[in-house]
């Protein structure tokens, strides 16, 4: 199979969106992706993770570039006001599948 180029799409946010996630990005087009657990600071403040309710997730999405907008677009309108998140992309290149 020759190399494809995709798109990495990565989020990281507040853990209880975990489960809506899962159930939207197959249905934005999304045919797999990763999650794991996430801990740092920023301009949200700093997330520890100790307590469930203020962990963080990151969920990496590797997709083409139209997908990765869907995606995008679907978080940015329902969770981006109301959740503490971040979401950067890049290119990502496929070498087997």
């Amino acid at each position: 199979m020759p190399d494809q180029n995709q798109r990495l799409l990565t989020i990281v946010c507040e853990s209880m969106l975990e489960p809506f996630l899962q159930e939207e990005l197959p249905h934005l087009g999304a045919s797999g992706y990763t999650v794991t657990d996430a801990r740092g600071a920023g301009r949200h403040g700093r997330r520890g993770g100790a307590w469930t309710k203020e962990s963080n997730v990151k969920v990496d999405i590797v997709c083409d570039a139209e997908v990765a907008q869907r995606v995008v677009e679907h978080i940015n309108r329902e969770y981006k006001q109301h959740y503490a998140l971040v979401m950067y992309s890049t290119d990502a290149k496929m070498h087997c599948v």
